[in-house]
């Protein structure tokens, strides 16, 4: 397979990619422009110049990776959100279920860490039975989750609706208003979590997860936007996401670079297509069922959304687009998550057998066709992203690991970073 290393800012999908064209070492010159318009057009006259009409893919695409994703929480100064406080931990919980003398001899006084691995295993296997309350949360009942109350969240209006009805696909639930005015938003995800410290900006689960994006390079999204025929305002274009097969590149300072190269990796169940449009620079999709490579806290993990879309302002800053992936996910597939990362209830702050039980009662997506119970939750996942090659196999029924079918590569046609 054939692999790019960028070094521009806007090229136009097709074999010129891979010709040795002087607009490398013009953008390799010139990395500090903004204009992007001059941009695409330098990419088109001298890509143009140098294969025949014939080699050239009229196709034109963005490709951004994302190098941020964050659970949307929206948090006040003093917490006004959670006035009950935020939720108390599995450790919590088990050290106030201890006499005085029995916490100062399984502790050595209380110097074992609660982050340690034997006072972990102590706190999770409080099971009738010594089970692992994370592995099970119904085998025991702890007091109930504190969840958010307040009124205002980041998300989407993903039913359609302004007030609690249900409709055949969701189940009644409180709308939340976004901070600059829109009604209607669906987010239990964020009911869920919000009042969790793990949660919060200073929480350790997703700012630990978002390092290991980063240092490790597991779990790489890569968003593809094809047909555009207008960065700005275009009012058909198709978005497919990946899981990338490729690493970071960084700089001295462990910043990843702009601009680099990323194969798809070839793995069944990613690239769904959705339609989409652009609007003002802002990117918006129709929804699709997704699911989205994740790797944190030391666990591999994939997330199931239902209804997924997306809202990205391409021209967020000089060098990012940013914007809010949000769907219903399903709530056995979050809940891996957490049978995954042990250490998560110590480290995020929350009671396993609580959380689990008010994930079910916040449900508002996909009722059991049995029960009538909903089985996922409303969520929004903030996302940050940077211009990037995407370089996969044509499209085609024999598609392998040998292929020896020409990849295409695709790059931003937008702001990103």
């Amino acid at each position: 397979m054939m692999r790019l290393y960028s070094a521009g800012s806007f090229i136009w999908t097709g074999r010129a990619c891979y010709q040795p064209a002087p607009i490398w070492e013009a953008m390799r010159k010139d990395m500090k422009l903004k204009n992007l318009s001059a941009i695409g057009a330098l990419a088109l006259s001298t890509a143009a110049a140098t294969p025949t009409a014939a080699d050239v893919d009229t196709e034109r695409t963005i490709g951004l990776v994302v190098v941020s994703f964050y659970t949307s929480v929206y948090e006040t100064k003093y917490m006004e959100e959670c006035p009950r406080g935020l939720a108390i931990g599995n450790d919590e919980i088990w050290w106030k279920s201890l006499e005085p003398g029995i916490r100062d001899e399984l502790t050595n006084g209380g110097e074992i860490e609660p982050v340690t691995g034997t006072r972990r295993a102590m706190s999770a296997k409080r099971g009738p039975n010594g089970e692992d309350v994370c592995a099970v949360p119904t085998i025991v009942e702890d007091p109930p989750h504190k969840t958010v109350e307040g009124s205002i969240s980041y998300g989407m209006n993903l039913d359609g609706l302004l007030d609690e009805a249900t409709t055949p696909k969701t189940c009644s639930h409180k709308n939340f208003t976004t901070p600059d005015g829109q009604p209607g938003i669906d987010n239990q995800m964020y009911r869920l979590l919000g009042c969790t410290f793990g949660w919060r900006d200073s929480g350790y689960v997703e700012t630990n997860a978002n390092g290991e994006l980063i240092d490790t390079s597991q779990g790489i999204i890569l968003i593809e936007v094809s047909e555009v025929d207008d960065r700005r305002n275009d009012d058909e274009v198709t978005v497919r996401m990946y899981r990338a097969n490729d690493i970071f590149p960084k700089d001295a300072q462990g910043n990843v670079l702009p601009y680099a190269s990323y194969r798809v990796h070839d793995i069944p169940g990613y690239g769904n297509a959705a339609k989409g449009r652009i609007v003002d620079g802002v990117l918006s999709t129709d929804p699709i069922e997704a699911f989205l490579p994740y790797y944190g806290n030391l666990a591999h993990s994939e997330i199931h959304l239902r209804d997924m879309r997306m809202e990205l302002d391409l021209e967020a800053t000089e060098d990012r687009a940013k914007g809010i992936i949000a769907g219903y996910r399903d709530i056995e597939n979050f809940w891996s998550y957490f049978r995954k990362g042990g250490y998560l209830a110590v480290t995020g702050q929350f009671s396993c057998p609580s959380m689990y039980v008010a994930a079910h009662e916040l449900a508002d997506g996909y009722p059991d066709p049995n029960t009538g119970e909903c089985t996922a939750l409303s969520s929004s996942y903030t996302i940050e992203t940077i211009p990037a090659f995407i370089v996969r196999p044509e499209d085609d029924d024999s598609k392998t690991s040998e292929a020896t079918t020409e990849p295409r590569a695709t790059q931003l046609a937008a702001r990103g970073e």
